[in-house]
């Protein structure tokens, strides 16, 4: 196989979604109540829902911009490439890209619903995550048949609507949801609570993917703002070895044997460690604690139930065998700052080349259509899902980085770096101006409130 034969589906890719996402999918009652993009006097855009205001923050949609501007700092869509916010745009960069097929996780809501969850109101909560689920199979997904694989956020407050609506959009033919990998950190009740079960049930049998994003339930650690920002940076991903731990030791799991759980953007090369210390901890602890796995391992277990997911991750792929070739996917991470665009195929060649035929194949599309549900090939012709074939579509794509920031980095760095320090006072920067003509929207300690909100960028607070 060469290169430009490889089919590449990502699992994990981001939307940061338009402004008229709305209009299609709310009953009359609560249109005056959804969330709308205001452009504030500062510059930048901001989503504004029930007094609060959500900023899209730098990182999180910085796929064509110079890395020298990549920051924290609140942006406007003018800043982004349209394909953040466009589908069609969209399609061109996933074709420049030579990505057939993408799941692309919330913004505005928060990746697990919990801008919406965290309302008083459920009532407006269950309405608001429905019709961001509609819109997003609907319009999203919709827009272009066959390549994206459609991803629906929960109502985390109520497991028995959250099992309902797993069956409402499997009807709709999406069978991927969200899952935060710390509940406890949003306020809900832990993994091993048997609350839960209605959800895990309703997976099980609709053959639904749950995907339990990094930082989706304990968020971002901001905790001395002298640190270098590379330290929450590096260890973001690996913050998924504890949510490995809890859920292959759980109750719950051995329960439901077609339940699957995604860890995303976790990467792989921390696995065969993992596997092999689980192992280790059981034979070594079971005889007391009177931890049974009917004659399985605990790694049995995890190669039973759960995917992992990598951007560029030589060594995982290196070690395959110890992770299990039918548990490895592959993800672009467009537009985060963490994201391989435009150069994708080039990257992950770096890591698959010299891997037998059908080793790539399971790697980059094979494992992601089986555990998602994913038939691309039912809408368009194997031989137009190629690298190749896809980028000779987008041959007028233009790729050059654009400057958004005026071309210059979005802070001083005192420091001579980049600390926690630095990037809590971006962030802080989207709260100090109001976010409408008639004022209002001013968080009088802005620092502060970023660093209570764990660095999300649904920050969820009261403005006042």
């Amino acid at each position: 196989m060469q290169l430009e034969d490889m089919i590449l589906v990502s699992v994990d890719d981001h939307v940061c979604e338009p402004p008229d996402m709305w209009d299609q999918h709310l009953a009359a009652k609560w249109k005056d109540r959804a969330p709308r993009l205001v452009h504030k006097a500062d510059g930048t855009d901001v989503w504004v829902f029930e007094g609060a205001q959500i900023p899209n923050i730098g990182l999180n949609a910085v796929a064509g911009r110079p890395p020298e501007e990549y920051g924290m700092e609140p942006t406007a869509l003018a800043q982004l490439r349209e394909g953040c916010y466009d589908v069609h745009a969209r399609i061109d960069d996933m074709n420049v890209n030579g990505v057939l097929g993408s799941l692309c996780f919330a913004s505005v809501p928060g990746w697990v619903g919990e801008l919406f969850g965290k309302q008083d109101d459920k009532d407006l909560a269950r309405a608001m995550t429905q019709a961001y689920n509609d819109w997003h199979v609907d319009e999203w997904c919709g827009a272009h048949p066959g390549r994206f694989i459609p991803l629906a956020l929960p109502m985390l407050w109520d497991p028995e609507l959250m099992a309902q609506e797993v069956r409402r959009m499997a009807r709709k033919g999406c069978h991927a949801m969200t899952f935060p990998d710390t509940p406890g950190g949003l306020g809900r009740p832990s993994l091993h609570d048997p609350a839960w079960e209605p959800f895990w049930r309703a997976c099980d049998e609709e053959g639904t993917i749950v995907c339990i994003h990094i930082g989706s339930g304990t968020g971002m650690s901001l905790e001395d703002p002298r640190a270098p920002i590379e330290i929450m940076i590096a260890n973001t991903p690996i913050s998924l070895y504890n949510c490995a731990t809890e859920l292959v030791f759980s109750r719950f799991l051995r329960r439901y044997p077609n339940l699957k759980i995604a860890l995303s953007e976790g990467g792989t090369g921390w696995v065969p460690y993992f596997l092999e210390r689980i192992d280790y901890v059981f034979q070594h602890h079971h005889r007391w604690t009177q931890h049974d796995f009917g004659g399985k391992k605990p790694s049995d277990v995890f190669r039973e139930h759960i995917v992992t997911c990598f951007i560029d991750d030589a060594v995982g792929v290196r070690n395959r065998d110890l992770i299990g070739m039918g548990n490895i996917t592959w993800e672009c991470d467009y537009p985060h700052s963490d994201t391989t665009w435009p150069d994708s195929p080039e990257i992950l060649w770096r890591s698959v080349d010299g891997l037998t035929d059908d080793e790539i194949d399971r790697i980059t599309h094979r494992n992601a259509m089986e555990h998602f549900r994913y038939d691309p090939f039912a809408r368009i012709p194997r031989e137009q899902c190629t690298v190749g074939a896809l980028r000779a579509r987008a041959t007028d794509v233009d790729v050059r980085p654009r400057a958004g920031g005026g071309g210059k980095t979005p802070s001083s760095y005192a420091e001579g770096f980049a600390t926690v320090g630095d990037v809590m006072k971006q962030m802080a920067s989207a709260f100090s101006t109001a976010f409408d003509a008639e004022g209002g929207g001013v968080i009088e300690n802005p620092e502060e409130h970023v660093r209570r909100s764990g660095g999300g960028m649904v920050t969820g607070g009261t403005e006042r």
